[in-house]
């Protein structure tokens, strides 16, 4: 016998509908319908049948939708997979290295078991922890992840949820770390049936119906999203997640859905002996996600730190437009305020939101580990027009010159795909659904919203096209061919001297110190015992030190150390040990 259960407060008659026969259900406590049911096990086809409705709907906590988001749902046994990480012990964000990936275009084939068959490529370039964009289930086979309308469910365009615990048993094998981005702000605009069981909805954000996290009946919505991130950690032997968005959660209650989330997962955590991170990707600009809960703080581990880009991406590229005005404005002198604070908006004006943005961080309570750090991520490449990188602006001297600032700050790096070695291939904004409706909406909006930035309508690539997402994928040949080649061997070399000095994974940001020339476009990054030289310039440069330089720890052009002083080609950095 199996016990079938669904919540559904506001409904007259629930049925479920098991392998095409139907069973009443019985009401208990709390709005859920119960019934126990003679069934075939694992596999078993379900969907239940919501009063008068003959219409069967897939089960809102279904962990198996093999034949998509609008079929029926699969019984799937957690405990049946073969797990081989007994003696994993788990990694901290605290010193680690992150590189996030989409497996639909990590590979050529674009799944879980061709992704594995790479982990040992992130092992040699000194990765850490391996961040996974959502892989829920999703309306159509291809997709960013974020459209996810099944969340307990993997999604089979990357091979279902035994082939990603085959992933995360195999990245644990390696001695990584699986960090998998999650969405609880909304829900994708195919398959969300969810308001048809009850409440779950309480109006929507720019990207979809958002979850009723403090109306009535929203008590099992917010166990619907918490029990959801414990099943990853727990069930799936997940060492983290990435929280998408939070500042479009609404939540008015005196405990924040986050910090519940926060109690909940450090109890977790100290029964299933590991650290079990939450990162947070905020617009806030607001210390108080990060902040201990014993401070008043939400209690979450990190959040990811856009103002750190923003400032990167300007000084490198020279771009003003929308968001990156104030950040351009602010030059090489806003560069080194970030590397210090984390953030440029603390509590100062943003000319984009034409007010007062963001909060100071607390430096002496606050460590700089609890910020990811990033000269790119899915967000800011895909989120351009065409989807380029980097690497399609700035010269290779500039891409290791940014590489060096990320690697050797206070805060905890990120790589995106392929960065290491400077990948050419984009990485654009691409989904399809079967609806033709909805293609033409998100192909006239995403158009819409690129005119705004300035972007020509005819460099839009179609997001529905097969080949804006074949493109994106990566061509692992790049990293054999010059100049990808060095560029891979430069972060390897900068990952192993972040590892090797503890000067250099020092997260408290009092102990940082930058000194800024913003004719020369040169920086010094006072790191301990060591300095960090960039120069960003188009001439070569002699730069003054505070104490006579002990050796070249490592330099992306030939360097030269003349008593007190660096001597640095254009657009080269050098990182210098101090007598």
């Amino acid at each position: 016998m199996a016990e079938y259960a669904v919540w559904a407060p506001q409904r007259e008659k629930v049925r479920v509908l098991v392998d095409g026969t139907p069973h009443p259900m019985t009401r208990a406590d709390g709005g859920w319908w119960r019934v126990d049911v003679e069934d075939d096990g694992p596999g078993t086809a379900y969907a239940f049948l919501l009063d008068d409705d003959e219409t069967p709907l897939p089960d809102p906590r279904s962990l198996w939708q093999p034949n998509g988001v609008h079929s029926a749902s699969r019984r799937y046994d957690q405990g049946a997979f073969w797990w081989t990480d007994q003696a994993w012990t788990g990694r901290t964000l605290a010193g680690s290295v992150l590189y996030e990936l989409h497996i639909g275009t990590f590979t050529e084939a674009g799944t879980f078991d061709a992704a594995i068959e790479k982990l040992d490529h992130l092992v040699a370039l000194g990765v850490d922890m391996v961040e996974v964009l959502p892989v829920n289930a999703v309306d159509g086979p291809r997709n960013w992840g974020y459209d996810g309308v099944g969340w307990y469910a993997v999604t089979e365009n990357y091979g279902g949820p035994d082939a990603f615990k085959r992933f995360v048993d195999a990245a644990h094998a390696r001695g990584l770390g699986v960090v998998l981005d999650v969405v609880y702000n909304h829900l994708g605009p195919s398959g969300a049936y969810l308001d048809r069981f009850g409440p779950y909805f309480a109006g929507s954000n720019i990207w979809g119906p958002s979850l009723n996290l403090d109306g009535p009946h929203s008590e099992e919505v917010r166990r619907y999203a918490i029990d959801n991130a414990l099943m990853w950690l727990r069930d799936f032997h997940v060492d983290g997640l990435r929280l998408d968005a939070v500042h479009a959660l609404r939540d008015s209650r005196a405990t924040h859905l986050l910090e519940q989330l926060a109690i909940e997962v450090t109890t977790l955590e100290a029964h299933v002996g590991r650290p079990l991170s939450l990162i947070a990707e905020s617009d806030l600009n607001d210390p108080r996600l990060i902040t201990a809960r014993e401070g008043g703080g939400h209690g979450l581990d990190a959040q990811w730190a856009d103002d750190i880009h923003h400032s990167l991406h300007t000084a490198l590229t020279g771009e003003s437009q929308g968001y990156y005005a104030d950040f351009a404005a602010a030059g090489l002198t806003g560069l080194g305020h970030v590397l210090c604070r984390a953030f440029l908006h603390e509590g100062t004006w943003s000319s984009f939101r034409n007010r007062n943005h963001g909060a100071p961080v607390d430096t002496t309570r606050i460590p700089g580990h609890r910020f990811l750090a990033y000269l790119q991520n899915h967000d800011q490449i895909g989120n351009r027009a065409t989807g380029d990188r980097l690497t399609q602006t700035v010269s290779p001297g500039l891409l290791a010159c940014g590489a060096a600032l990320v690697f050797t700050s206070p805060f905890t790096p990120m790589l995106f795909m392929g960065e290491e070695w400077g990948a050419r291939t984009p990485w654009q904004f691409f989904s399809y659904f079967p609806d033709e409706a909805l293609r033409t909406a998100v192909r006239e909006g995403r158009t819409a919203e690129f005119a705004e930035h300035g972007w020509g309508d005819a460099e839009v690539p179609d997001p529905n096209a097969e080949s804006t997402f074949t493109d994106s994928k990566l061509d692992w040949t790049e990293q054999d061919q010059e100049p990808h080649a060095t560029l891979l061997a430069l972060h390897r070399e900068l990952i192993a001297l972040r590892k090797a000095w503890p000067e250099l994974s020092d997260p408290w940001l009092e102990n940082v110190e930058v000194e800024i020339d913003e004719q020369a476009r040169t920086l010094v990054v006072h790191r301990g015992r060591l300095r960090v030289v960039v120069n960003l310039g188009a001439e070569d440069v002699t730069l003054a030190l505070d104490r006579p330089v002990s050796r070249i720890l490592l330099a992306s052009e030939p360097a030269a150390a003349e008593e007190n002083a660096l001597i640095l080609p254009p657009e080269a950095f050098a990182i210098a040990l101090l007598a």
